[in-house]
């Protein structure tokens, strides 16, 4: 897949989501991703509100990152970071719902996190390096009776493991081009991003934005 720096830049949510980032190591994210040209920054919800140059979005996480929240608590963290300036809320599901086949609840867990970010866009992260095909297929039908905009693959944080193209390619399948779907989790190098994007990602979360842009043509 032949994309330019630029062209890859823009599927970029440049993210720092290290319990222990700092302040000043935000600003420094959001001095980097305007230069790099990543649509958003990806931030967590102590750190908003956080300034940033026109034309940077601002994301950030919700039930993060187990998703073992009660679900009206991600509805007030949502609301929250909203209120704060949040354009994006990033969402973990229940793992439980999806684990037991509780498809009606995790709809429902969604949708209220879904009502309660107003004008924002909600991702729905299903940690899918957790999960079966059948699992997967579940949650993303879920996300979008519930009105998500984005399914997303992981946290990164989940030992199961991050981003997978077959994850993101069945992601893709299953919603077509009526979400967007976000790769997330173990993505290092310019080949694993440009290998996501071809297997359907329209956004791409990343720490090493840097590095991997570098390894793209101008």
């Amino acid at each position: 897949m032949n994309l330019t720096r630029a062209e890859v830049a823009a599927y970029i949510d440049h993210t720092l989501l290290k319990p222990e980032a700092t302040h000043t190591q935000v600003a420094d994210v959001v001095t980097e991703a305007h230069r790099l040209g990543t649509f958003s920054i990806c931030v967590s919800p102590s750190m908003l509100p956080v300034e940033v140059p026109n034309g940077l979005a601002v994301a950030t996480v919700v039930g993060f990152p187990s998703g073992a929240v009660d679900m009206e608590i991600k509805a007030s963290e949502a609301a929250k970071a909203v209120a704060q300036g949040a354009n994006e809320i990033d969402m973990v599901i229940n793992l439980a719902f999806a684990k037991e086949g509780d498809w009606d609840k995790l709809t429902q867990e969604i949708k209220t996190v879904k009502e309660a970010c107003g004008d924002a866009l909600l991702k729905v992260i299903i940690e899918s390096a957790a999960l079966t095909d059948h699992e997967i297929i579940h949650c993303c039908q879920a996300a979008e009776r519930a009105g998500a905009d984005f399914v997303k693959t992981s946290t990164g944080f989940h030992p199961a493991g991050g981003a997978t193209t077959h994850a993101v390619s069945l992601m893709r399948e299953t919603v077509g081009d009526r979400l967007g779907v976000k790769a997330s989790g173990g993505i290092r190098t310019a080949e694993a991003a440009l290998a996501m994007i071809e297997a359907g990602a329209s956004r791409l979360g990343l720490s090493a934005s840097a590095a991997i842009l570098n390894g793209l043509p101008e």
